[in-house]
């Protein structure tokens, strides 16, 4: 029986000890600086806006813990000793292991502006980070947020809801254009805005001003001036692993891992945010701090660590998010900008807040990926259609599939179908109605 000490209890760190629970009997500890038990840190804006309690974020009982012996320890590791196999609380405790995890989670990422350490400048990715911004938020008369992202549009939404205006600050064109191709990303744009939300494009921060250690304005790097009590940053995330810089464990911009997870040191493993693979999939990255991947590498390692060896693989690219009411889905290779070997059929609809979009390789015509904004497709389909290298033309014909059930959900299929034909001049006949037990025979085929 093995001694498995994993610091850090977000989705990853927790999804390695539940299924190394499952498959064996190590002792495990999980030490985190941040809270004691687990919560779903996508959710944190929905207690700041008070569609939950903070015990809402909590998908275990407390009890579980216990019950399955997971030990659960708050605190700060300071040091690891790799060679005694020791870790170093701030408090002299002291944690001893045979195997360590390393799921050490992300950072807001910080660019030396002048005034950024000033009181009233804070990221939002951790539960003090929460803390700070409700504490901070009675005497907020105006927020700005640096940074096009999820994070950003969350904070956003976060201070609209309790009627704080914000400005948001973006260097591209267009909002998250570094991701979203441009008609999505100016559907974005636009919507925000609807939203009341004060959007500044091609413009970045250069200074943040203070009076008595407090933010009180900003200036633009057009020289604009704008007051505010609140700067978020959030201009994307970076592994936080300070606490192992420095050390013989090999780090680049995320500590170094193989597809086994493993580091350079024997029995020392690195999973979720702060981990960089050195062998990357095709259409992946080698540092993606999204919960699907860490939930996904916390399994794989978790089954590794049982003796079921398994390669991390993380498959067809998915990702999700919400942009105030538009949803947002992403199956596949979607690129930003979309240039040849690559096309794409787009379909929006006339208000300007759904859209399609069918992402094809030109010279095989097999589907690559899809797009999706304010229509919902099923992910099984989309999956399994990439994986086939189905051809786009096939994808069309069946496309109602990828819809829900058509009496309950609406139906766009027409719309994209028109889209292809008034591209290519070519009218495909549909073949599948979408019922579900058309769907449930095709996955099964």
């Amino acid at each position: 029986m093995y001694k498995t000490l994993i610091i850090g209890n977000g989705i990853a760190g927790v999804s390695c000890a539940r299924w190394l629970r499952k498959n064996t009997d190590d002792e495990i500890q999980m030490v985190s600086q941040e809270s004691e038990y687990f919560f779903s840190r996508t959710a944190l804006m929905y207690v700041y806006m008070g569609h939950m309690r903070w015990q809402d974020l909590e998908p275990y009982e407390r009890s579980f813990w216990a019950k399955n012996k997971i030990d659960l320890l708050q605190g700060k590791v300071l040091s690891i000793d790799y060679e005694l196999k020791i870790a170093y609380l701030e408090n002299e405790k002291t944690l001893a292991f045979d195997r360590l995890v390393l799921a050490l989670g992300s950072k807001s990422n910080k660019f030396g502006w002048p005034g950024e350490d000033l009181e009233g400048v804070s990221g939002f990715y951790s539960k003090q980070d929460l803390e700070y911004i409700e504490q901070k938020s009675n005497n907020i008369k105006r927020a700005v947020i640096v940074g096009g992202g999820l994070i950003g549009i969350e904070l956003a939404e976060m201070f609209h809801s309790r009627k704080i205006p914000v400005t948001i600050l973006v260097r591209e064109s267009e909002y998250w254009s570094s991701v979203l191709p441009p008609e999505e990303a100016a559907m974005i744009s636009k919507h925000i805005r609807k939203n009341e939300i004060d959007l500044r494009l091609n413009c970045q921060l250069q200074s943040i001003l203070g009076d008595q250690g407090q933010v009180n304005a900003i200036v633009t790097d057009q020289q604009e001036h704008i007051p505010c009590e609140f700067v978020g940053i959030t201009a994307g995330v970076r592994p936080n692993i300070d606490l192992v810089k420095g050390s013989q464990l090999s780090t680049d911009k995320g500590i170094l891992v193989d597809e086994y997870l493993q580091t350079n040191i024997p029995n020392v493993y690195a999973i979720g945010d702060c981990a960089q693979l050195t062998n990357v999939s095709k259409g992946r990255k080698a540092i993606e701090a999204i919960w699907y991947s860490g939930r996904q590498m916390g399994e794989t390692l978790a089954a590794n660590l049982s003796g079921n060896t398994k390669s991390y693989n993380p498959g067809i690219w998915f990702n999700s998010a919400k942009f105030f009411d538009i949803e947002y889905q992403v199956y596949g290779y979607v690129p930003s900008k979309i240039v040849a070997p690559f096309d794409s059929i787009y379909w929006e609809d006339p208000a300007g807040e759904k859209s399609i979009r069918l992402v094809y390789d030109l010279s095989n015509h097999q589907i690559s990926g899809f797009n999706l904004m304010g229509v919902r497709f099923r992910h099984e389909v989309c999956e399994k259609w990439i994986s086939q290298n189905s051809s786009i033309q096939e994808v069309l014909a069946k496309i109602r599939m990828a819809f829900f059930d058509p009496e309950f959900y609406p139906d766009y299929s027409s719309g994209i179908l028109d889209a292809y034909f008034q591209k290519t001049g070519k009218k495909i006949i549909p073949k599948s109605s979408g019922k579900l037990n058309a769907v449930l025979n095709f996955l099964k085929s």
